[in-house]
């Protein structure tokens, strides 16, 4: 069981599911720049990178709450909530250290995948700022370290303008509406929001190594529903269907471009680079724990 959402960022790396890191993220009441809203989305993608990516959980900072058994070239997948860990892993740059959200780091390779979990629960007028930040990031990173995978996963908060609280004594309505709200009263999301779209999709899809530094490999952009009954706790009608930017194909993307540069480019690295397949008999999979997926873990075929 995940702990309280009170104790989220209290607490180690746990295995929850998107609907449980984003419900968490659409309702966090406390200030923001702790981190405690955002926390439970660097677990959600550490563990999906171990249980559908066939990453080792050694590698992956923070660290997700599994273990790893052997036998031959078969590998169990146990869930050990006492191994989550908690943290970022500080990553040298072209410019600065950088600390990264979600990483994974290979032994003799080095930093091989680095996703960036961001937020905006509010002031979506500023959006511009958080370019300018996703921007330089990637930049960074990829002057030092050019074949590293790159993933910006941005969540912004759903807020209705229908359900907007009174703005505080002595603001203007008309500004609380213009910079706090992402869904109009049409239903639909408001201009800001879908000029940050338009802008994060110039900043997706770097395909080759010598590609623009500035642009990420994958990049996905999702509404959290302020709906505390929600079913999926993402809006399911933004971004597009057609869009590049949906949520359902960012670690696809990743681990495509991750297989090309680390996989098919270096097979005589295969042993250490190569992502595992885990045996369907795994405790980590018994009691009904995939129900709960979005996502299919990386099985083994052992026909």
């Amino acid at each position: 069981m995940p702990p309280d959402r009170a104790d989220f960022a209290e607490s180690e790396c746990q295995w929850i599911p998107l609907r449980e890191a984003t419900a968490h993220f659409a309702t966090h009441a406390g200030p923001t720049q702790s981190q405690r809203h955002i926390k439970p989305l660097h677990w959600y993608a550490a563990c999906r990178l171990v249980v559908e990516g066939g990453f080792d959980p050694d590698e992956i900072t923070p660290r997700p709450p599994f273990r790893v058994t052997r036998r031959g070239a078969r590998r169990w997948l146990h869930h050990d909530p006492d191994l989550g860990g908690k943290g970022e892993r500080t990553v040298f740059g072209g410019l600065k250290t950088k600390n990264v959200d979600v990483a994974v780091v290979k032994n003799g390779v080095g930093p091989v995948l680095a996703i960036s979990c961001k937020g905006a629960t509010g002031a979506f007028r500023n959006l511009t700022n958080r370019m300018e930040e996703a921007v330089g990031d990637c930049t960074n990173l990829h002057i030092a370290y050019p074949a590293l995978v790159c993933g910006y996963l941005f969540v912004m908060r759903a807020n209705r303008e229908e359900d907007a609280a009174p703005p505080r004594p002595g603001a203007r309505a008309e500004n609380r509406r213009a910079n706090d709200i992402a869904i109009g009263a049409d239903g639909g999301p408001v201009e800001a929001v879908v000029r940050f779209h338009a802008a994060l999709r110039e900043l997706a899809d770097r395909r080759g190594i010598r590609d623009d530094v500035s642009r990420y490999e994958a990049v996905a952009l999702a509404l959290a529903d302020t709906d505390a009954g929600a079913a999926n706790a993402i809006l399911p009608d933004f971004p597009p269907d057609d869009s590049p930017l949906r949520i359902e194909r960012f670690f696809q993307s990743v681990y495509l471009r991750y297989d090309e540069r680390f996989v098919y480019a270096a097979p005589d690295l295969k042993r250490v680079t190569g992502r595992v397949e885990w045996s369907p008999d795994s405790p980590a999979f018994d009691g009904g724990r995939c129900a709960d997926l979005d996502y299919e873990p990386r099985w083994a075929d052992e026909a």
